[in-house]
C-alpha cells in the first residue's frame, strides 16, 4: 500500500486520502509472478468541523487516526482543513459540478479520480475567467487552433492561453494535453521566453501548469519543462518589482499629503489627479500581480510533496520569497504563505529566518480592511507555526538532558 495525495472533497467536508493498492501473487520458489495496481481513495468525513474548531488539534487528531497521512503532512492537512473551514456552499457545490460523480471510501479505478489532487486549488486565484480567456467557453477538440495562437503577437498568445487554460482546469482533460508535447513545449517555451511581456500571459501559462501540478502523476510532465525553476525566477522578479513601484507609490503618496497640508489648491487638484491615475495603476499592478504569486506558490507547494524537489526549492531561496509577501495584505496569499513556510520550518537553517518573518504579519490583527474569517485562519496559522518552531528547538535540548 503506498500513499498518495491528500484532497478536499468537492461538495462535502471531507478529506480525500488517494493512495495505490499494489497486489503480487507469488510462485512456488517465492519469486512474484503477476502483480496489479489498484488506485483507491479514502473518505474522511469531519461533520464537527465548524468555525469554533481548533484546525490544528483536528489536524492531529486525523493524522493519528489515518495511518495513510504520514505526520509530516500536518501543515498540508491544516491547510485543507482551514479550506473546508471557510469553503462556501456554492463554491463547494460550483466544484462538485464538471466531476465525474461521487467517490466512494476505499473505491478505485484507473484514469483520473473526481476528487484527486486537491480540486479547490483549482481556484488559487477565484472563480473569475482566466487573465485574457475568451468568453466562449473552450473546446478540446479546437485545441490546435488554441496552440497556434501562441506563435502570434502577445495579444493572442493571452487569448490563447486563456483558453487553453479553460481546458486544463477541467481534470478530464488533463490526460490528453499531458500527452500534446506540442502543446507543453510551445507553452513551456512562451512562459521562459515571454513571461516579461505580460503579466496576464505569464499567470495562464502557470496556471496551466500548476493544474497539472495538483495530480502527483503528472509531476513529472511539470518537472522535464523546468517549470518550478523557472517559477521561482519569476516570482523573484515580481517581488523585486513591486517592492520598486512600492517605493515610488509611498514616495509619491507622502508628496502628494505634504501638498494637500499646504493648500495649494490649484497645484494640489493637478497633483491629486495625477497621484490619483498612479495610484490606480499600482493597485491594478499589485492585484494582478498576487494572482501570478498565488498560483505560482500554489505550485511550488504541489510540487514540494517531493523531499528531493524541496530540498532544491529551499536552496534556491524559496523561504526568503513567501517572507517578502508576508507584509502584502491579501488574505489568501498570506493563508497560503504562511501554510508553506510552516512545511518548510522542519529545515533548522529555515527557523530563523520564518521566525523573524512572521513578525512582519502582526500588523495582520489590527487590519480592519480584512476578512474577518481570514485574519483568524492567518492568526492561528502562524501561531501554530510559531508553536512548532518552539517544540523544534526545545527537541535537541530535552535530548541533551
Amino acid at each position: 500500500m503506498k500513499a498518495g495525495s491528500l484532497d478536499v472533497h468537492p461538495t462535502e467536508k471531507a478529506l480525500v486520502v488517494n493512495y495505490e493498492l499494489e497486489a503480487t501473487i507469488l510462485g512456488e520458489m517465492g519469486d512474484p509472478m503477476l502483480g496489479e495496481r489498484k488506485e483507491c481513495q479514502k473518505i474522511i468525513r469531519l461533520k464537527s468541523l465548524n468555525q469554533q474548531t481548533d484546525v490544528s488539534a483536528l489536524a492531529r487528531e486525523v493524522i493519528a487516526k489515518c495511518k495513510l497521512i504520514h505526520p509530516s503532512k500536518q501543515a498540508e492537512v491544516e491547510q485543507l482543513l482551514y479550506y473546508l473551514q471557510n469553503r462556501k456552499e456554492k463554491a463547494a457545490s460550483a466544484t462538485g459540478s464538471g466531476s465525474r460523480g461521487g467517490s466512494a471510501e476505499g473505491g478505485g479505478g484507473g484514469g483520473l479520480r473526481a476528487g484527486s489532487a486537491s480540486m479547490h486549488r483549482y481556484s488559487p486565484i477565484g472563480d473569475d475567467p482566466a487573465a485574457g480567456a475568451d468568453a466562449t467557453p473552450a473546446n478540446i477538440n479546437n485545441l490546435e487552433e488554441y496552440i497556434e495562437l501562441l506563435y502570434e503577437e502577445v495579444a493572442s498568445k493571452v487569448r490563447g492561453s486563456g483558453l487553453i487554460l479553460q481546458l486544463a482546469r477541467n481534470p478530464d482533460n488533463l490526460e490528453e494535453l499531458a500527452g500534446n508535447e506540442r502543446l507543453l513545449g510551445a507553452l513551456s517555451r512562451v512562459l521562459r521566453e515571454e513571461w516579461r511581456a505580460s503579466i496576464d500571459l505569464a499567470t495562464n501559462i502557470i496556471y496551466v501548469f500548476f493544474c497539472f501540478s495538483t495530480f502527483t502523476q503528472f509531476h513529472p510532465v511539470v518537472s522535464h519543462y523546468k517549470v518550478g525553476s523557472l517559477v521561482m525566477d519569476i516570482a523573484d522578479f515580481e517581488i523585486s518589482r513591486y517592492q520598486q513601484w512600492n517605493e515610488d507609490y509611498l514616495r509619491k503618496k507622502k508628496k502628494h499629503e505634504k501638498q494637500q497640508q499646504q493648500q495649494q489648491q490649484q497645484q494640489s487638484d493637478s497633483q491629486e489627479d495625477e497621484f490619483s491615475k498612479f495610484e490606480r495603476r499600482f493597485l491594478g499592478f499589485v492585484s494582478k500581480q498576487e494572482q501570478a504569486l498565488r498560483v505560482s506558490f500554489y505550485l511550488l507547494l504541489n510540487l514540494a510533496e517531493d523531499p528531493k524537489v524541496e530540498e532544491k526549492m529551499r536552496k534556491k531561496h524559496v523561504v526568503q520569497l513567501l517572507i517578502a509577501v508576508l507584509d502584502r495584505s491579501n488574505d489568501e496569499l498570506l493563508i497560503l504563505a504562511v501554510s508553506f513556510l510552516k512545511k518548510l520550518s522542519i529545515y533548522v537553517e529555515n527557523k530563523v529566518r520564518i521566525r523573524y518573518g512572521l513578525r512582519k504579519i502582526s500588523f495582520f490583527k489590527d487590519s480592519s480592511s480584512s476578512n474577518s474569517n481570514n485574519k483568524e485562519i492567518v492568526s492561528a496559522s502562524v501561531t501554530t507555526t510559531k508553536k512548532q518552531l518552539l517544540l523544534q528547538q526545545q527537541q535537541p535540548k530535552q535530548q541533551q538532558q
